[in-house]
């Protein structure tokens, strides 16, 4: 995430530790969240409380804390609206839209691919990140997982199959996701706060008429399932971004990759323990694959960490 400082990057602290686990708690619980949303709502709709919830939280914060406003330029405003689609109303609306097909195991372990695929395009848009015999053979690896991942059907998703679109929807959220990242990390410099409540703020103002236009208004709903859109907006979406931040910015980006290992893992958990879905055996060698590409990709990063 760009900032507007360069903070020297200490050792990581047990206290980074502890955030990097409550992160992948977080992120690896959304998916199941996003499940019992979508039994009292639609997918835009869900995707776009989880966005305006966020952003009205994160513009509230950065106010009330006094953080001067960014240097605007028609540079920084173009990233901030490409990064506002590609990061929040894209993907939000895609893997909303694709949970209604497939397990929130499912999507949780698709997100896991989004390492691997900033690779190719890191080495294309990102000067010196260039894409290494060892790299490669990470994302070789992990697009073989994601294949495996994808499964069975896959190729009949033209012809109308929900479920394969839905696998297809996840996937391409994870694409939206890694060009978003690199676009984040060639964007002017901007306080990381600010960056992330102005992307939601575009994210917002996509996904509030769309949702007028496709499903209206929503209404109340039972209140476990506005407690899980309340939940949404302001634990992953808000609360989440602050902690990244300061995880960042303490150890580092190279530190924060750990929580790419977890979220498939405890998104399978939820929902195989809390949800009761069957997790078929390709998704435990998908992970697999999945988890060796990232540590063949990453291990000169490690060893450096």
């Amino acid at each position: 995430m760009a900032s507007t400082t360069d903070t020297p990057v200490s050792q990581p602290t047990l206290g980074n530790y502890a955030s990097v686990i409550a992160l992948g708690l977080i992120w690896g619980g959304t998916f199941m969240v996003v499940s019992i949303a979508l039994r009292g709502y639609g997918p835009v709709t869900v995707a776009t409380a989880r966005t305006t919830l966020g952003a009205v939280a994160l513009l509230s914060l950065v106010v009330m804390m006094g953080r001067p406003m960014p240097r605007w330029s028609g540079l920084l405003a173009g990233y901030i609206v490409m990064l506002g689609l590609l990061t929040t109303a894209i993907p939000f609306l895609l893997l909303s839209w694709g949970q209604q097909y497939v397990a929130s195991a499912f999507a949780g372990l698709s997100m896991a691919v989004l390492p691997l695929f900033v690779l190719p395009l890191a080495h294309w848009l990102v000067p010196g990140d260039r894409l290494t015999w060892r790299k490669g053979s990470g994302f070789a690896l992990g697009l073989t997982g994601a294949l495996v991942l994808l499964g069975p059907g896959i190729t009949a998703a033209g012809g109308g199959d929900l479920v394969a679109l839905g696998r297809l929807a996840c996937i391409a959220a994870t694409v939206c996701y890694a060009v978003g990242s690199i676009l984040t990390r060639r964007c002017p410099p901007i306080d990381g706060i600010w960056l992330s409540a102005l992307t939601l703020g575009v994210g917002a103002v996509v996904l509030v008429p769309t949702m007028l236009v496709v499903e209206g208004a929503p209404g109340a709903a039972d209140p476990g399932i506005m407690a899980a859109i309340v939940f949404l907006g302001l634990v992953p979406t808000a609360f989440a971004v602050l902690l990244r931040v300061q995880v960042i910015r303490s150890a580092g980006p190279s530190f924060m990759t750990l929580v790419n290992y977890q979220v498939p893992v405890w998104s399978m958990l939820f929902g195989a323990l809390i949800l009761s879905e069957d997790l078929p055996g390709r998704f435990y060698l998908a992970l697999a694959l999945i988890a060796c590409g990232l540590a063949v990709s990453q291990s000169g990063g490690r060893k450096r960490l």
